[in-house]
């Protein structure tokens, strides 16, 4: 008996992750760096943090630019109405779900890293993008080829009543 009610669970799991599974492929709207939304549903991308929508950055002439809404709106253009496959391996404290994603193959959150759009979060991603954001770093690339602050940082700021300007500028 105990073995039928393990087959049943272990079936009623693997239809429950497919039928999940299937929920997360499709055509994605951009919320914001690091968040699309597919079918009404939040998918935070594993492993990385973007700058958030009002978060400023300084470009390498020091001028301050919305590098919050660049990563956004760079995803979405790399994204170009093309299916999104996201397979969710966790939630967030928010509930949404956080998961790998992909556009013709190509890893989303790698994408953005390698780009500088994002930064690897070793906190959740214990490493993942390393070295994509090593690479990133080296080459200038994206909000490496400026000055910024962490998201992590810079949420952290504004949750202390720090305003996008002074949260976002080092200088």
């Amino acid at each position: 008996m105990h073995n039928q009610r393990s087959l049943a669970h272990f079936l009623w799991r693997a239809i429950f992750v497919a039928a999940t599974a299937a929920d997360l492929t499709g055509q994605a709207t951009v919320i914001d760096g690091d968040t699309i939304e597919i079918h009404g549903q939040r998918v935070r991308l594993w492993g990385i943090d973007a700058p958030e929508s009002d978060q400023l950055c300084r470009n390498d002439d020091s001028e301050q630019y919305r590098c919050g809404q660049k990563a956004a709106n760079d995803l979405d253009t790399f994204i170009a109405h093309r299916p999104v496959e996201c397979v969710e391996v966790d939630r967030d404290r928010y509930r949404r779900a956080v998961a790998v994603c992909a556009v013709a193959g190509v890893d989303l959150a790698e994408w953005l890293v390698k780009n500088g759009l994002a930064l690897d979060w070793p906190q959740y991603s214990k490493g993942a993008y390393a070295a994509v954001h090593d690479k990133a770093e080296q080459l200038d690339r994206g909000m490496w080829g400026g000055s910024f602050v962490e998201p992590w940082r810079y949420r952290a700021c504004r949750r202390t009543g720090g305003s996008p300007v002074t949260c976002s500028d080092q200088q």
